[in-house]
């Protein structure tokens, strides 16, 4: 029996990484590496490391020697970004090229998470690999200029760009609307902003097909390259909070408001829906719709609460 490939997935403590290394821990040999250790199933090691430290990354990826690197160690506050430009690129940017690097040096497969924010959402259309991006943010900006760093090294990758990701190990908006409606008796939401809510699991499962498919190292292009990956379907944010209550239960008013009416350091793309067709067409698997999959989510969580209470 052919041994197991060896995948090392940066930020494996993060709201995505730890659904990866769940999700990736039965198929692969996951080892996990991040700031903070999380004791997550599916991990047979954990590794300390800073990617905004050259050697730190080059040292661990060099003991462990990994096939596939998947890179989702990222500071995704796209405010704090806003506001703290050095930081940004730093991590986003700086750190990515230092994986790339160290992806290089030994010989493993890059799989690199990217954003919508990638796009400056004036398109009417669902955004495809081909269209321009044009970051509007310094996140947006920062994620973009890791792409063009990891195109530059490194040909053995694929850039993943997905959108509103939500999950059951992190902050996110589900969890957010959720808890303000049960201490709120009106939320006001923006209605001006289209795009995707995307399941961290049906994510991962997403990234599971894409590895299956990869040829072994050094077997060929293996399909690399840019792909789009989300839950299928669109909703504004509005839309998106007031079916969250529904599926939850809180008996909550929203109220439409544009985005202007919000003090946010940061802008954000009116339209970022991402065509997941590219990805459907290598993988053979289909995402499905948002809708399904917040159900989902909200009838975990409810589980979850019951056992906290």
């Amino acid at each position: 029996m052919p041994a197991k490939r060896k995948v090392l997935i940066t930020g494996s403590s993060g709201m995505l990484g730890i659904d990866l290394c769940q999700e990736l821990g039965g198929d692969y040999d996951v080892y996990g590496a991040d700031l903070v250790k999380h004791d997550t199933l599916g991990v047979k090691r954990f590794e300390k490391c800073d990617i905004t430290n050259e050697d730190e990354t080059l040292n661990v990826l060099s003991k462990i020697r990994p096939d596939i690197v998947i890179h989702t160690a990222a500071w995704t506050d796209v405010d704090g970004c806003e506001l703290d430009e050095d930081k940004a690129y730093g991590v986003n940017s700086e750190g990515t090229e230092n994986v790339a690097l160290a992806c290089g040096e030994n010989g493993s497969i890059l799989l690199y998470l990217s954003t919508d924010f990638v796009f400056d959402g004036k398109k009417k259309t669902a955004y495809k690999e081909t269209d321009k991006a044009n970051p509007i943010s310094i996140y947006g900006d920062s994620k973009f200029v890791g792409e063009e760093t990891i195109q530059r090294i490194w040909p053995k990758h694929f850039i993943i760009r997905t959108s509103w990701l939500y999950g059951m190990h992190g902050k996110n908006f589900v969890d957010t609307i959720i808890g303000k409606a049960k201490a709120e008796s009106e939320l006001k939401v923006v209605d001006d902003q289209v795009g995707s809510p995307t399941y961290t699991k049906d994510l991962a499962k997403a990234i599971h097909r894409l590895l299956d498919r990869v040829r072994e190292p050094g077997s060929g292009d293996g399909g690399y390259g840019i792909y789009h990956v989300s839950n299928s379907g669109s909703v504004s944010w509005y839309e998106y909070a007031k079916a969250i209550l529904k599926m939850a239960g809180p008996d909550t008013k929203v109220t439409p408001i544009p985005s202007g009416e919000l003090t946010r350091p940061a802008k954000r793309p009116a339209m970022s829906v991402l065509d997941n067709s590219k990805f459907e067409k290598f993988t053979g698997h289909k995402m499905r719709n948002w809708k399904t999959a917040l159900k989902e989510y909200i009838k975990k969580e409810k589980r979850v609460y019951a056992k906290k209470t």
